[in-house]
């Protein structure tokens, strides 16, 4: 009998998503973000993976090496879940094009995320926010804070949702 092909529904990459939002909750010297990476994937690993045995590589696969703007690890974290998802149907990916995407993706966008949000859009914000609050109004900050965090959740959302459709394709280009 045939197994039924294991997806990851949205309501599984926006678990995956919610947690992305504490990447660096664990960064540390050696390996950088890894431990909030693989935070991050908890879920969907969980539901792509029922054998206890293959979580556990799977997490320990998440444990190597991450390190790149935190909002901007959003399309390869959806790469990655596309990935995950063939390989948990029988498709031929291994250990190695996994961390090879990652390792592949992180370097460029890095060099992306800080220009276009601490060098752009921060100060922008910052500057509305400072201009209203030197008039007097606490809509200054307010407004500086749940801009700056609607801008940031919408992007990390949206282009999670880019790796993951484009998913393995995208190393084909490369």
């Amino acid at each position: 009998m045939a197994q039924d092909k294991i997806e990851l529904t949205s309501a599984d990459r926006k678990k995956v998503w919610w947690r992305h939002q504490f990447l660096q909750g664990s960064w540390n010297y050696e390996r950088m973000q890894n431990g909030g990476w693989c935070y991050s994937m908890i879920p969907a690993i969980k539901k792509l993976y029922p054998a206890k045995e293959d979580q556990v590589a799977a997490l320990k696969r998440h444990l190597e090496f991450y390190n790149t703007h935190p909002y901007v690890s959003s399309p390869v974290i959806g790469v990655t879940l596309a990935l995950e998802e063939e390989r948990a149907n029988g498709a031929p990916v291994d250990d190695a094009a996994i961390q090879g995407v990652k390792v592949g993706m992180m370097g460029p966008l890095a060099g992306v995320g800080d220009p276009v949000f601490w060098f752009t859009v921060r100060p922008i914000l910052g500057a509305l926010g400072a201009s209203l609050a030197l008039g007097g109004s606490i809509l200054g900050p307010i407004l500086f804070f749940v801009a700056w965090n609607v801008i940031r959740m919408a992007f990390e959302w949206y282009t999670q949702e880019f790796g993951y459709k484009v998913g393995s394709s995208i190393a084909k280009d490369l």
